[in-house]
């Protein structure tokens, strides 16, 4: 089904060759990656590169940081069109009135700057973005992971707020040039199977390896042009989870239409790879032999066909629950997925079709399909619909589907984005949900396993969804049922968003006063480093892989993400509640230093540090550091690594980083994104000095020596600060991104 090639190949007309009268160099400027990223390239240079995005997008978790970032670094009107969506906090009741402060803050936001507003249960943010902005050979950059917009021919990235604040005030985004990965894809999908199967199968066959981390997938072949254009956008919205960089497809008379409906037939070009064209590796996928898959708790490269997985369910159900042992640290026997196992079928509690992923007119439509003239049943099964947009939901109700969907049971809502996070359609403590939606994290279905509620999400297919609804709850592959698939065209209407969202790119009204509600705050003081530091090491996680959800949980917590202190809060409070404690107690110490004080329970390690050093006491800056083994998998919300900060962490500590955003949050908000090799002599309590961090920063110096401190003893080691160019180095000398800019 999928074949990894993991190392260089060219591909001239079709054909896949390891040699080419080409040399590598020239061909690997025949993709389509390499064309569009250095035409936005203001650097000069092919390696190094600084790129100016077209447009940019920004949802109700993310925005009111950033331009709060912005403002206090001279923010005086959007440069480039920037949309403001409110897809994830829309639930109001959430938190008494926050959440729509927040939205009315975004509103005189986007009409002081010039900006778009995209108001509540109109559009989640990835739809609004291919509906209005995506265009051939564009680039967009986004505040959220799930930045995709390669299958319409442009090229976009999701990153952390403070990358799109650099864009804001007319900075660019830094990287070296990037390795480009053909995916090339061959026949056509069987009857059944949808967009999360091929996703979920490409991201089961290169997650683990990490074979495409920080590349970009060059999606290729004649089987790009068998799949209708919302197939291919459910495929690509999902290439985030295989922690790529960016993606991009070549594009066709569908992708064309596909604009010209949207009312953007300007915005069209074809684009293919020239011949030949190098590529650093190739996914080979053959649609053909594609079948419906599931994602198991809790990840999304848990992967396995449907009937693999009930074939085997005893044992991978098995898994799950000693997983949630391991990960979340609840009681064994707590989640109990194998008793849902009943003579060989499995009972599912919920099923949800949602979001940028689920909720697109087609996939809708073929679910509309299965369940017309069909039931959910009155028992413990339920399932929730979420169409993607407004537009989406009002051609669902001119075909009829809307009617079928709710006659057989499903309760059909408006554009959200909840379900992905948990914020919405939460099961029943035990449950589990069966969810067309980008994420199965732990957590992302809203359980709080400290507050013993625990549940969990498989990520599957909405065609296979609605076979199991029709089945009254009972797994069951979409490829069973002979369905009678329609394909009504679908009409895009814009006058929902005429009559709604307002658009303000290039009418900035600088006299409009901002409107903050009382939970909105503007970011607490942060110091630039001494030129010694002290670090307490208040956890560490020796899980394999730490995801965002986990440093700062999504769902109701979110709602405090526009005051830095309240939200910090809750950091780590699923996987460590002791650490905001501790973390605080750091920076209690720190603000004792400051202003003089004598810190009798660091004497001890004071004493340690005078055997390796002479700094004085009032020279060495007292933080808190997180250790994990590889943090920073999934979302690219700021606030995991902000967090951090506001409660005094001035580094983080890695054997790796899993994603490139999560690296930049770090840096921008003024953490040190530490590394180490071999094992790490450090246990939870122990200090860590490093003195001489200034000198180091302003050099160009890898390796940090530092000394642990364990009982009263300095114990040398060395960590290493890779890939950190002169611009980052100077953020972390100044404290964070807001410094950089007031002071430069």
């Amino acid at each position: 089904m999928i074949k990894l090639t993991k190392t260089g190949v060219f591909y001239e007309n079709g054909t896949v060759s390891d040699r080419s009268h080409l040399s590598v160099s020239d061909a690997k400027k025949n993709t389509m990656a390499y064309s569009i990223l250095t035409s936005h390239n203001t650097s000069g240079s092919d390696d190094k590169l600084k790129i100016k995005f077209d447009a940019m997008a920004s949802h109700d978790i993310t925005y009111v940081g950033i331009i709060q970032t912005a403002r206090a670094s001279g923010l005086k009107e959007f440069p480039l069109p920037y949309v403001l969506t409110n897809c994830h906090n829309s639930l109001c009741a959430v938190g008494g009135t926050i959440n729509e402060d927040d939205h009315m803050f975004g509103l005189s936001a986007a009409e002081k700057y010039g900006g778009i507003f995209v108001p509540p249960h109109q559009a989640v943010i990835h739809s609004y973005m291919r509906e209005s902005f995506a265009g051939c050979g564009k680039m967009l950059l986004g505040s959220d992971s799930h930045t995709r917009y390669g299958a319409i021919g442009t090229m976009a990235i999701g990153e952390g707020g403070p990358e799109l604040v650099k864009q804001l005030l007319g900075r660019t985004y830094d990287i070296a040039y990037p390795e480009v990965i053909a995916v090339k894809l061959s026949g056509k999908p069987k009857v059944g199977v949808g967009p999360q199967d091929v996703a979920i199968a490409l991201i089961g066959a290169v997650f683990t390896s990490g074979f495409v981390k920080n590349k970009v997938l060059e999606f290729i072949g004649e089987g790009v042009h068998n799949l209708p254009m919302e197939y291919r956008n459910g495929i690509d919205v999902m290439t985030t989870e295989t922690t790529c960089l960016s993606s991009i497809w070549e594009t066709d008379e569908q992708t064309e239409a596909y604009l010209a409906l949207h009312g953007r037939a300007g915005d069209y070009k074809k684009l293919s790879p020239a011949s030949p064209a190098y590529y650093d590796g190739m996914v080979e996928i053959d649609l053909d032999k594609v079948e419906p898959m599931i994602a198991l708790p809790f990840h999304p490269s848990n992967a396995y066909t449907i009937k693999e997985f009930l074939k085997n369910a005893p044992e991978l159900l098995a898994k799950c629950e000693a997983d949630a042992v391991n990960q979340l640290g609840i009681p064994e026997g707590r989640l109990n997925l194998q008793s849902k196992f009943v003579d060989g079928k499995f009972y599912v509690d919920q099923g949800v079709i949602a979001g940028c992923a689920g909720g697109t007119f087609d996939n809708l439509i073929a679910a509309a399909d299965i369940l017309r003239g069909a039931s959910t049943g009155a028992g413990r099964f339920s399932l929730s619909v979420y169409p993607a947009s407004q537009p989406v939901m009002l051609e669902l109700i001119r075909a009829g589907a809307a009617a079928d969907l709710i006659s057989a049971g499903a309760t059909l809502r408006s554009a959200f984005c909840g379900p992905c996070f948990g914020a919405g359609d939460v099961p029943a403590n035990g449950g589990l949900s069966i969810r067309h939606s980008t994420r199965n994290f732990p957590n992302r279905e809203g359980s709080k396993p400290g507050d013993n509620q625990i549940a969990a999400v498989a990520l599957m297919d909405s065609r296979s969804i609605a076979a199991t609804a029709a089945n009254g709850g009972v797994l069951t592959p979409a490829t069973e049922l002979n369905v009678s698939y329609t394909t009504p065209c679908y009409h895009f209407d814009k006058t929902v968003y005429d009559n709604r969202v307002y658009n303000g790119y290039g009418k900035a009204k600088p006299e409009t006063e901002l409107v903050f509600g009382p939970n909105i705050a503007d970011w607490p003081k942060m110091n630039a480093p001494a030129d010694n530091l002290l670090l307490k090491a208040v956890t560490i996680i020796n899980d394999p892989v730490t995801t965002t959800d986990e440093l700062i949980p999504s769902g109701d917590t979110s709602s405090y993400r526009s005051n830095p202190e309240k939200l910090s809060s809750f950091a780590l409070s699923r996987k460590d509640p002791a650490y905001v404690g501790k973390a605080k107690a750091v920076r209690a110490a720190e603000a004792e230093r400051l202003s003089g004080g004598h810190i009798a329970d660091l004497d001890e390690v004071y004493n340690a540090v005078a055997t390796v050093s002479d700094a004085p006491a009032d020279s060495i800056m007292l933080g808190s550091v997180v250790c994990a083994l590889k943090p920073g998998d999934g979302s690219a919300r700021e606030q995991a690594a902000s967090c951090q900060r506001v409660l005094g962490g001035l580094a983080n500590i890695a054997r790796e980083y899993a994603t490139k955003r999560y690296r930049s949050n770090l840096i921008n908000w003024g953490m040190l994104p530490l590394t180490y090799k071999g094992d790490l002599p450090v246990a939870v309590d122990d200090y860590i000095f490093i003195p001489n961090i200034r000198e180091i920063l302003a050099s160009d110096a890898v390796e940090v020596p530092a000394y642990v401190i364990h009982d009263g003893v300095a114990t040398p080691f060395t960590f290493l600060l890779e890939a950190l160019p002169a611009g980052d180095r100077q953020i972390l000398l100044d404290g964070c991104l807001m410094n950089y800019y007031r002071n430069n």
